[in-house]
């Protein structure tokens, strides 16, 4: 498990080919430099399918949702894609008032999720 701030806590876990991170605290200014760096340096490590798991996530900023665009950029020029699984419902409403429920892939939940890799 890491430890950003106190805001936000990523833990990773690995299923077949999949890198599960799930994501607990605060996306927002603060917080998301240091989360995105933590999935960078997994792509960077040659991971190209990740799920970002978002059950614990109560609230993301703009900062966050740039996190979310730039990941989903850099994974779509390596063929490789994210899905992002279980937000809750006041994220939700951030991501369809931003639209972003159309950029980003999204599922209801990590077997869903899961499925979209294969």
């Amino acid at each position: 498990m890491v430890k950003y701030d106190g805001l936000v806590e990523v833990t990773d876990e690995k299923k077949d080919d999949v890198l599960i991170l799930r994501m607990t605290g605060r996306l927002d200014a603060i917080s998301s430099p240091a989360a995105e760096k933590k999935v960078f340096e997994e792509i960077n490590n040659g991971q190209i399918k990740i799920m970002l798991d978002f059950s614990g996530v109560d609230y993301l900023s703009s900062a966050g949702m740039r996190m979310l665009l730039s990941i989903t950029k850099k994974l779509k020029s390596l063929t490789g894609k994210m899905v992002v699984c279980n937000v809750t419902e006041n994220v939700m409403d951030v991501l369809k008032m931003s639209g972003f429920d159309h950029v980003i892939e999204l599922s209801p939940n990590e077997d869903d999720a899961l499925k979209k890799f294969k």
